[in-house]
């Protein structure tokens, strides 16, 4: 009960900050793009020739190419599960005489913007032609519906370790996707998962502002939540995924092997961010930290190299696993 009421205070102190945060950090509405900026407008006569232009273009880009693009599309779909996780976030209050409050109001704009990839990239997975919609509709569904639980329970210090750690993660995964389709000759999708990419920094930018700005008020509390949620490993929010007739988390597994295989996320940039965090807050440089995050630093510190060793040990399946999701058609 005392450590929730400091994380309260904390994030009540810190409430006043959150305007200049969203001024820093995200894009009015009037100013930022929509799905129908990438896509082909319907009510254009030539509107089937442009359908046609990308199913023609998805036909060069393979199996585990499509199946990474189905799950990033599903990851962000889920969207509803997320904002109504972070709502219930010590400090994040929408109701009653908080019901302005600015960390609601934060999770509220930051779902807008994020609300945005999943449309468009369902309909460009709609447009192309080459993936089941509905085993992908049902898999959403069972998303959404299972929930999730990434170890943070309503600790914001948590909470923003994770996101701080994910929305770069997506950064990545999304970027590298964009990288392949324009590889493959692909430029407008290369230019939406880039643009997506984009987004993704942004609200990696200011969530590790989040805990940068805790650790000036909290150090020994916050290093202890970054340490406690590196002991658990982050776990990506898809990580209940699930196919029609599956269980939950049954095909979470083989999608991340397929992610690793095709080199749009893998071990080595799990570790790559963990360095980042660690060097962006400066850890080495805190100072009245209390014995056990002490030793939660030292922990911290150390774990990269740690984790390097067990990578390089590590092996992957290179089989396909055949998603229902997508028909198999070859690897990219």
């Amino acid at each position: 009960m005392v450590e929730k009421n400091i994380r309260l205070e904390v994030m009540q102190a810190l409430e006043p900050k959150v305007a200049g945060f969203m001024d820093s950090f995200l894009v009015p509405i009037e100013k930022i793009w929509q799905p129908s900026d990438f896509l082909p407008d319907s009510e254009e006569d030539g509107f089937l020739e442009k359908v046609k232009e990308i199913r023609e273009e998805s036909k060069e880009l393979g199996y585990d190419f499509w199946v990474t693009m189905v799950a990033d599309t599903i990851t962000e779909e889920a969207l509803p599960t997320y904002e109504s996780w972070l709502m219930d976030v010590v400090g994040i209050d929408q109701h009653g005489d908080f019901k302005t409050n600015g960390w609601a109001k934060w999770v509220r704009a930051w779902t807008g913007e994020e609300n945005r990839h999943g449309d468009v990239l369902n309909k460009y997975l709609y447009l192309s032609g080459r993936v089941n919609m509905r085993e992908i509709e049902i898999t959403t569904q069972h998303l959404i519906s299972d929930g999730f639980d990434i170890g943070t329970d309503r600790d914001p210090y948590k909470n923003f370790v994770y996101t701080s750690f994910q929305e770069l993660a997506t950064n990545i995964s999304h970027k590298r996707v964009g990288q392949m389709a324009k590889k493959k000759g692909n430029a407008l999708l290369g230019k939406m998962c880039t643009i997506i990419a984009g987004d993704e920094m942004r609200h990696h930018l200011a969530y590790r502002e989040f805990v940068k700005t805790i650790f000036g008020e909290d150090p020994s509390g916050m290093m202890l939540a970054f340490a406690d949620m590196m002991k658990k490993k982050i776990v990506m929010p898809a990580h209940f995924l699930r196919e029609s007739g599956g269980t939950i988390g049954s095909a979470f597994e083989n999608f991340s092997n397929c992610a690793q295989r095709l080199g749009v996320y893998t071990a080595m940039d799990y570790i790559d961010i963990l360095k980042k965090l660690n060097a962006f807050w400066d850890l080495e440089s805190i100072r009245s930290l209390n014995e056990d995050a002490e030793k939660a630093r030292d922990y911290l510190l150390s774990l990269p190299a740690r984790l390097e060793r067990i990578a390089e040990r590590m092996k992957y399946p290179q089989d396909q696993y055949h998603f229902k999701w997508v028909e198999a058609n070859g690897a990219l």
